[in-house]
């Protein structure tokens, strides 16, 4: 019996337990921290053996192979110890993807990586296919392998999944932008994060696709000095193309092997130029599998967006609050503040994750009528914009942030959270973010 060993028992190690039980693998979780309640309950269930606030090297080294959750490096002294002893070291994707014979379309890019997946999930759902979303959004592509059959299979898909890969391969591939984030997973070196993202193409076939965006030249110059076996499918809002997506007239087209479909943009359920490439690439995604026109159009005019992206609370005396929370880097809150239709108070701040706040200037500089800081350390924040907006407060908890904001807004303005940085300084994570501020909103 072979023996899988699986380091971190979070969402993705429970689910990859599940399934290598299910496939005659001798199991053991092992976590460096502690396992949440619920999860220790579904090993306890199934009999698989764990351990927690440890490694221990002798029932760690002896596996045939091991899946590490993506958030542990492959720096650290027990993963340089597996390899030297030649055991493969894999991550979920790759392992739950052997299990399946499904149709994979994989997403992955710095940002819009959520939107693209479930606007995907939902075109495919209204045209009647069977259809998992997993990965990084909701349940783990490990747990729903082993409990469903499903035909197709909408991943999104980090840059550290897919360091973990072996011979995963999608039919078609996403890549909906590459900016610097995560950088220093890989030692501050810009272009092992865009190789690492390309990964998702590497193992594609002549019968394969990838979706990319032909306006972000990190991808373009990449694709020229690397070329792919799978077939090219662009999308762009600069440029018109012979074959993929494009905008032309306020209208997107669509021209795949001499079949072209045409959507108004004023259709779209989603705002902002951003939101246009999300709903490219997936409307190309969905025409690749033979998905209708009239059912691509119909569910791009009736998609909800994502939770804490963009995402519309309330409006309270003619002021428009909005949560953008899952905003954790300076371009994801570009999109959020290009976006804007009205003046704004923007609130913005936590964990810096490198950020050079220089980009953001010509917009602030447009739509932003003051900023609110919120984290424990604002001088970057500061420094960037003291002189460039008429007002700017400092605040250290959402409630009086957001209190804040409600004595500064004005009629017909916009109160936008969009923190351009992660949260584990005040909050929990970027979903307990979103949350405190719609609560604080409710509560004025």
């Amino acid at each position: 019996m072979k023996r899988l060993v699986i380091l971190g028992g979070g969402e993705s190690g429970i689910g990859t337990a599940i399934l290598g039980l299910r496939n005659g693998y001798e199991v053991f979780v092992s976590d460096k921290g502690e396992i949440k309640k619920e999860y220790k309950n579904v090993l306890g269930n199934f009999g698989i053996n764990w351990e927690e606030n440890n490694h221990s090297e002798d029932k760690v080294l002896n596996a045939d192979v091991v899946m590490k959750s993506p958030g542990i490096p492959d720096s650290i002294p027990l993963i340089v110890a597996i390899r030297k002893k030649g055991i493969p070291v894999i991550s979920e994707i790759e392992f739950a993807s052997k299990y399946t014979d499904a149709r994979i379309i994989g997403i992955t890019g710095s940002n819009g990586k959520t939107t693209t997946t479930m606007l995907t999930n939902h075109i495919l759902v209204e045209g009647g296919l069977s259809v998992g979303m997993a990965g990084n959004i909701g349940d783990s592509f490990a747990k729903m392998v082993a409990e469903n059959d499903f035909e197709n299979y909408v991943l999104e898909i980090s840059s550290f999944q897919l360091d973990g890969i072996v011979d995963f391969k999608p039919h078609i591939a996403i890549i909906t932008n590459i900016t610097p984030d995560h950088l220093d997973r890989y030692d501050y070196k810009f272009e092992r994060y865009v190789a690492s993202k390309f990964r998702i193409a590497e193992n594609q076939s002549a019968e394969d696709y990838l979706i990319y965006d032909a306006d972000d030249t990190v991808i373009v110059d990449w694709l020229e000095k690397h070329p792919v076996k799978s077939q090219l499918m662009p999308f762009s809002i600069q440029q018109e193309l012979e074959q993929g997506a494009f905008l032309k007239n306020n209208k997107i087209i669509i021209k795949i092997n001499n079949e072209t479909i045409e959507m108004t943009t004023s259709a779209l359920a989603l705002e902002g130029k951003h939101n246009l490439k999300n709903t490219m690439a997936a409307s190309t995604a969905a025409k690749l599998i033979g998905i209708r026109k009239e059912t691509i159009r119909e569910s791009i005019a009736n998609f909800q967006g994502a939770e804490h992206r963009l995402e519309k609370v309330l409006k309270i005396q003619h002021v428009l609050y909005v949560n953008d929370s899952k905003a954790t880097n300076v371009n994801a809150t570009y999109y959020a503040l290009d976006s804007m239709s009205a003046p704004t108070v923007w609130i913005v701040g936590g964990v810096d994750k490198g950020n050079n706040y220089k980009e953001l200037m010509p917009l602030v500089r447009e739509k932003v009528k003051a900023i609110i800081c919120l984290g424990t350390d604002n001088s970057k924040i500061v420094d960037a914009f003291g002189n460039v907006v008429d007002l700017l407060v400092e605040t250290y908890a959402m409630e009086e942030a957001v209190k804040v904001a409600y004595k500064i807004a004005e009629r017909g303005d916009i109160v936008l959270l969009s923190p351009a940085c992660a949260s584990f300084d005040l909050f929990k994570n970027y979903e307990d973010r979103g949350n405190q501020f719609k609560e604080a909103i409710k509560n004025l």
